[in-house]
């Protein structure tokens, strides 16, 4: 793409002036919380060094202490170039800080943003000063579970499938120089009924300006549009067929042809370039016909694998780029076109590369574990910012704000947190009139436009069974699909949506080298049985060796696709995480059985009647 430039945080706004602020800050822990009380916002008497944007529970920051500190520190001197100081804005950006962030700069209280997934920025051009300056973060962060956490522990020990806290800086810190009129924001949406992209910006800046939006193809340019600037605001629809790449239209996005078009967007004030940005967009359409998930137009049976994104020397944070790409690669070569981002809101060069390399994508919203005024507070802040932050990439097809009743743990039964799941679903719709939601994937749903179920059975025989003998028993809500847990909430009714099992596998081999060796067995949280031992735990039975490993997979692989009415699956997991050792690749992404017998099982083309 026109726009890419390797390692910069966000690929669909990009310009040249800016500065990575990664690597070396110096950093304290205060575990009394007497650091403001001291002046450390000022000056911070450094304890060690930090590796950001690592957190240092992690190898890779250069600490590697794993025990909770609820207040920690970084410093790091910048220098601002005294002529782009005087010429315009300067804004530092934050994307990922977690929980609770103040930023000084040369003493001076620059801002703060709450929210450990969502991005941020700070304009701080008026605290800045040529030359050298000082940039001092406290970062607040707890066990409260009423905070989204994700997949973070909230007791000092790991358990079931939650692990090391994240806690501090993990994604990338970086100063950018802005003009004075600036684009600060792109919204972009495609119109394929009418071969139209809608695009919608965020100006700094005042009356006179116009916004020029020049489009390309693979290096020929298709169309133009100008459109006035409007109270900081400007909206814009351009036809893509007013020069057609092709003699058949425009071009589509998908899986198998993720094209994508380049998008220059300048700001002219009296005929004159003020600010200059580069983006891109892809031309796809995502909706609900019926039982049935249409990608432009034809149905998509989604073959999805659960990614939640962890690493063994940094955890939550990418060690580079090459290793987001690495990723996305491994799981093609498994033979899925997509997955569920768990419980994270990854690096946005991770949507980058999926929109690149056809992808698809459901971004979800990691959980809190306590439903209270508080909660959802913090809950519907940040779910908003997020969707707001990575709409325009083409690869997320599906929103998840919820996931099996975590932190709605009564949404069942109790209407306040069924109304705040429905008022989630409904603000998500008002920004996103185009992708699905799904509420409270995998159980208790309440308005949704997709049904999910989360099922760890074992067997392909019993699972078929299941879900053909008692299909319309367990959408009807008179039986659970999965132990003590149903399809949908008290009160609500199936009407006919898409069916996707969006969890379910969760194989783990056996290497104790022995049979005999001691596991124990024990039921999650969910109720759901897994085995556990010295060695880390999957769900339900341990298999040993290949053979094992690869008929189990096929068993139940085959038993979904055989069900007529489900379109798509959803496997856990792409790779091991800390205790939890049931991916595909272990936690160093070394692949665990041949990549391509997982592949033809997952392409393979199906009878229409399951055969054991």
């Amino acid at each position: 793409m026109k726009s890419y430039r390797k390692d910069y945080p966000r690929p669909q706004l990009v310009r040249d002036g800016w500065v990575n602020l990664n690597g070396k800050w110096d950093f304290a822990f205060d575990d009394e919380n007497t650091g403001e009380i001291k002046g450390w916002q000022n000056a911070l008497p450094a304890q060690t060094v930090i590796n950001v944007p690592f957190t240092y529970e992690t190898k890779m920051s250069g600490i590697g202490d794993e025990t909770a500190h609820e207040n920690v520190w970084y410093s790091r001197k910048v220098d601002v170039d005294s002529a782009k100081l005087t010429a315009g804005r300067i804004l530092l950006h934050f994307e990922g800080s977690d929980f609770y962030t103040r930023v000084w700069v040369n003493g001076a209280l620059a801002g703060s943003h709450r929210g450990g997934y969502a991005r941020f920025s700070l304009d701080i051009t008026k605290l800045a000063k040529a030359g050298e300056n000082t940039v001092v973060v406290k970062v607040e962060d707890s066990f409260d579970e009423q905070q989204p956490r994700g997949k973070q522990r909230w007791i000092k020990d790991n358990f079931d499938c939650w692990y090391v806290q994240t806690t501090g800086i993990w994604k990338t810190v970086w100063m950018e120089y802005l003009p004075a009129d600036a684009v600060t924001a792109v919204k972009l949406t495609p119109i394929l009924a009418e071969d139209a992209i809608e695009i919608e910006c965020d100006v700094f800046g005042g009356d006179g300006l116009v916004l020029a939006a020049d489009i390309e193809f693979g290096g020929v340019p298709i169309a133009s549009a100008t459109a006035s600037v409007w109270n900081g605001h400007v909206r814009t629809k351009v036809d893509l067929l007013s020069t057609a790449v092709t003699p058949r239209g425009i071009k589509l996005w998908s899986p198998e042809n993720p094209d994508l078009y380049d998008l220059t967007l300048r700001l002219v004030r009296d005929g004159e370039t003020v600010d200059e940005v580069l983006s891109y967009f892809g031309m796809r359409e995502i909706r609900i016909d019926g039982d049935k998930i249409l990608l432009n137009g034809v149905p998509l049976y989604q073959r999805l694998i659960l990614d939640q994104g962890y690493w063994r020397d940094s955890h939550l944070t990418p060690p580079s780029e090459e290793a987001l790409i690495e990723d996305i690669d491994k799981i093609h070569a498994l033979g899925y076109n997509g997955l569920r981002k768990h419980q994270k809101t990854e690096d946005e060069r991770f949507l980058y590369w999926c929109d690149v390399k056809g992808m698809l994508v459901w971004s979800e919203m990691p959980s809190t574990y306590v439903f209270s005024d508080y909660a959802v507070q913090e809950f519907t802040s940040e779910w908003m910012e997020i969707v707001r932050q990575n709409y325009s990439h083409p690869c997320i097809i599906t929103w998840t704000p919820f996931n099996e009743s975590w932190g709605i743990l009564q949404v069942k039964t109790e209407q306040k947190q069924q109304h705040f799941t429905e008022a989630i679903y409904y603000l998500t719709k008002a920004f996103d009139s185009m992708r699905p939601v799904i509420v409270n994937d995998g159980w208790e749903h309440t308005i949704s436009d997709i049904l999910t179920l989360h099922d760890y059975e074992e067997s392909g025989r019993i699972f078929f069974e299941r879900y053909s003998k008692y299909k319309d028993d367990i959408l009807s809500n008179k039986v659970y699909h999965s132990r003590f847990k149903s399809a949908l909430a008290d009160g609500y009714a199936y009407r006919g949506q898409p069916v996707l099992i969006s969890e379910f596998g969760g194989i783990a081999f056996d290497d104790s080298g022995s049979a005999d060796s001691p596991a124990e067995e024990r039921r999650t949280a969910s109720g759901v049985t897994f085995t556990d031992d010295d060695s880390g735990w999957g769900y339900g039975n341990k298999v040993k060796g290949e053979e094992a490993f690869i008929k189990r997979f096929d068993d139940i692989t085959t038993a979904i696709k055989e069900l007529p009415y489900v379109c798509g699956f959803c496997y856990t997991q792409v790779s091991d995480v800390q205790q939890e050792i049931n991916g595909l690749m272990d936690i160093d992404r070394n692949f665990k059985v041949a990549p391509e017998k997982i592949r033809e099982i997952n392409e393979r083309q199906i009878s229409i009647c399951y055969m054991p």
